[in-house]
């Protein structure tokens, strides 16, 4: 039996703020891979080509992630809500958190430089 299909069909209240949910990750997913490809092909200034590359790879790494962890979530609220269980707590806040601190501290870093 496909996961959809499972337990009963929640309020579509509940369905449509996961949907709004997911849309706000997948919209944050494509500011990151716009972010990625803004620097690197319109800063060629901002630092070398080696750490630029390393920056833009990263946001676009932290574009997939968020995609795939956007579906997961919604995915695992949607199955919870089928079930009248609670809804699942995700760990990757964190792990997003470490990440963007790490690209933020490194682009700082960078503009200190450049000043």
């Amino acid at each position: 039996m496909k996961w959809s299909k499972d337990g009963e069909e929640p309020d579509y209240r509940f369905t449509l703020a996961n949907e709004r949910t997911f849309l706000a990750w997948i919209r944050t997913a494509l500011a990151f891979l716009a972010a990625a490809i803004a620097l690197d092909q319109l800063t060629p200034d901002f630092a070398n080509p080696e750490v630029r590359l390393f920056l833009s790879v990263s946001f676009a790494l932290v574009s997939a992630y968020l995609s795939i962890l956007a579906y997961r979530r919604w995915r695992r609220n949607e199955m919870a809500m089928r079930r009248s269980k609670p809804l699942p707590y995700t760990r990757h806040l964190k792990v997003m958190s470490v990440i963007m601190m790490g690209l933020v501290m490194t682009i700082v870093v960078l503009i200190m430089k450049l000043v």
